[in-house]
């Protein structure tokens, strides 16, 4: 079953070591996600998790609150070539959207997608995200209301 774990001393070389192949450059690496959320720890409102499947570290995610706007943003979310196309990555979000509602803190979702990035895209699609039209940093932004 698909889990969330915080990143610790004992997940986080295996999280770290996790890489998309050369030629894809649509995630940033998963060092350069965790440097992030250490630079924009002291708002608080910045989270990365090791994404399971059951016992087995298999994706990492990191997500941001704007807690204002009664807004998640799934900042990023990345399998490594090994565990894709087994549905983890689909199974993960669809734990995020459930969370998110559960929690009753949002109203909405958002996430940003490359345009390159088909396969990414449909799921996001076919879990309910929408593209609101504008572009962030040259990718696609997506939503899901709540």
């Amino acid at each position: 079953m698909i889990h969330f774990e915080k990143i610790t001393e004992d997940n986080f070389d295996v999280i770290v070591q996790m890489k998309r192949p050369e030629d894809e450059h649509f995630v940033a690496s998963n060092a350069y996600s965790l440097a992030q959320a250490w630079l924009y720890r002291e708002a608080g409102d910045v989270w990365p998790f090791a994404v399971y499947q059951d016992d087995t570290p298999v994706g990492f995610m990191m997500l941001d609150e704007d807690a204002e706007a009664r807004c998640l943003v799934l900042w990023r979310i990345m399998f490594p070539a090994e565990y894709q196309n087994k549905g983890y990555g689909t199974q993960a979000v669809k734990l995020l959207i459930q969370m998110a509602r559960d929690s009753g803190k949002y109203d909405f979702l958002i996430l940003d997608c490359a345009p390159g990035n088909a396969a990414a895209k449909h799921v996001y699609e076919k879990l309910g995200f929408c593209p609101t039209g504008e572009m962030n940093r040259d990718e696609i932004e997506m939503r899901l209301d709540l």
